[in-house]
């Protein structure tokens, strides 16, 4: 990128080497392209967690009818930032302008009154209510009378579940549906609030290809109607695709901005990061041991559509020292087979060994003892006790490691907990920090070092990297390798063909509840995985790709 399109001064060879003012500061805007007008406006906006400083004097600007992308590591300050603009949290210094004029925002009724209103990472919704009161939830529609206007309410869910073309029934629980589906059901909630200005933080985490194109679909409609939107994503394909303008964030800094009228992937990276985030494990070494994992026409029958199987004749051997990746769609059944495999649902059929052994008897407790670590795809629901602290949420699934004379040692503990942290890359004010002190990423690590801390011999790991950066992704994924070359053997699903292509040595593809195609990671091409994906058996080279135990003919 060059000076002329407002990338840097000519000296920039490495951004991890200057300052804050000097990036931030970036003209890049096109004097023929209209940058929209300010209506919200954050001015020296500092935030403290105690010692931690998550934001440092920040001004930052929406504008409407635009698309502002948000870039940045995590725990780069960016969902802090929303939090303030949105009445979650309060900043410790600076103040906000709402259309030129001061404005206090002390409670998200209060940012919503002021047509504001977010799209959290993490999902904020209650599992035991409906669809509908569930977007209703805090502004219920009431009639004449005061009464709740069911009638209404159900009009309106019906409309926006038309309108991100998803067929789900207003009085649904959210607790029955995927992940996807309710990360459908907390956009849907954002849309219903009428907000003139929407923030986004990584809406597409847990969404397919065909939802996340709906959701683009509907930002272009917000837009056109002069509505302002933030968006976060560590998909920055995606985010590069949508943006009008790029703001990056590095250590609670606000380090550039520019308009996206020719952003490029290297400069967004080397901005974020100081570094290329670039990774590639294809040619990792193969030294493979025994089978760790074997799964042998394995069938689970879906929990939220009696009868119908979610996995249907699944057959996979992982070897010690292999990084198996199992790829598929949404609805493919990888998460049914992952949650079957830990024991958390039961196998319809099949079997399922560890080391040879058949852990059908076993509970999900027992197969950790034995070797099994699973990390959930939805960790806030699964993977963390939000009340508890770093450190206690690290150790949890290991105690009895650290269990002397029927008392569990603190010292030990505490220096597992302390070598994990900095094992794994936590960025944490300490082992006592509290859980929801962290950023969406870095809870994800701390989920990850709580099974390593239970020294397995089978790792399994379902969407890992989902709300993690790019530089974090590849620190992950060099964990997981690191410990593969000690014998560790990892199964893990992902829906990002880039990671099962760079970051696997063998990968697995399912459709419709079946393994449909094997591919080697160092041969296989994104055409083939991605046509696998969908059910086709067709490649461009047949002998890069082969038909596995229980696939499709």
């Amino acid at each position: 990128m060059n000076d002329e399109e407002g990338a840097a001064p000519q000296h920039r060879a490495d951004p991890s080497s200057e300052s804050a003012a000097d990036l931030a500061h970036d003209p890049a805007e096109d004097p023929a392209e209209d940058p929209g007008e300010v209506v919200l406006r954050a001015v020296d906006i500092s935030k403290t967690y105690g010692v931690t400083k998550a934001l440092k004097h920040v001004d930052f600007e929406v504008r409407a009818g635009k698309v502002t992308v948000l870039f940045g590591e995590n725990g780069a300050g960016k969902s802090t930032l929303m939090k303030i603009l949105s009445g979650v949290e309060q900043p410790s210094g600076g103040h906000l302008e709402l259309r030129g004029e001061p404005v206090d925002i002390e409670s998200t009724n209060d940012a919503v009154d002021l047509g504001i209103s977010i799209i959290h990472q993490e999902l904020n919704l209650a599992p035991n209510l409906s669809v509908r009161d569930n977007i209703f939830m805090g502004r219920e529609l009431t009639s004449r009378s005061g009464a709740v206007d069911r009638r209404r309410e159900d009009e309106i869910t019906r409309e926006l579940m038309q309108r991100l073309e998803e067929d789900i029934a207003p009085s649904t629980p959210v607790g029955d549906l995927r992940l996807g589906q309710q990360q459908l059901v907390e956009i849907a909630r954002a849309l219903a609030a009428d907000a003139r200005i929407l923030i986004m933080d990584e809406p597409t985490s847990a969404l397919s290809h065909s939802e996340v194109e709906v959701l683009f679909k509907v930002m272009d409609d917000l837009t056109a109607d002069g509505v302002a939107i933030v968006y976060i994503s560590h998909h920055l394909e995606e985010a590069i695709e949508v943006a009008d303008h790029a703001v990056v964030f590095r250590d609670g800094e606000l380090v550039a901005q520019r308009s996206a009228r020719g952003l490029e992937m290297d400069w967004v990276v080397h901005t974020m990061v100081g570094r290329s985030a670039e990774y590639d494990f294809r040619d990792q070494p193969r030294e493979f041991g025994d089978v760790a994992l074997s799964i042998q026409d394995v069938r689970v029958v879906d929990p939220t559509a009696g009868g119908r199987l979610a996995v249907d004749g699944v057959s996979i051997d992982v070897r010690a020292g292999e990084v198996v990746c199992l790829y598929g769609l949404m609805g493919a059944g990888r998460t049914e087979l992952m949650e079957a495999l830990c024991g958390r649902e039961p196998i319809a059929s099949g079997h399922v060994t560890l080391h040879g052994d058949d852990v059908a008897a076993f509970g999900i407790g027992e197969r950790i003892d034995r070797g099994m670590g699973l990390v959930p795809e939805d960790r806030q629901r699964d993977g963390l006790v939000q009340m508890m602290s770093v450190g206690s949420n690290m150790s949890l699934a290991s105690l009895l490691a650290s269990v002397k004379r029927l008392f569990v040692s603190p010292k030990d503990e505490r220096a597992g907990i302390d070598r994990q942290i900095e094992d794994v890359r936590v960025k944490t004010a300490g082992r006592g920090a509290p859980i929801t002190s962290l950023s969406g990423g870095n809870q994800q690590k701390v989920v990850i070092g709580k099974m390593l801390l239970t020294d397995p011999s089978v790792l399994l790991l379902d969407e890992p990297t989902r709300g993690i950066d790019v530089g974090a992704k590849g620190e992950i994924f060099s964990l997981l390798f690191r410990e593969a070359r000690k014998g560790l053997a990892v199964l893990y699903v992902t829906s990002e063909v880039g990671e099962a292509l760079t970051a696997s040595h063998r990968i697995v593809v399912m459709a419709k509840g079946r393994v449909v195609r094997e591919f080697d990671a160092r041969t296989a091409t994104r055409e083939e995985v991605m046509s696998a994906s969908e059910g086709s058996t067709e490649t461009a080279d047949t002998a890069d790709a082969t038909p596995l135990i229980g696939a499709t003919p």
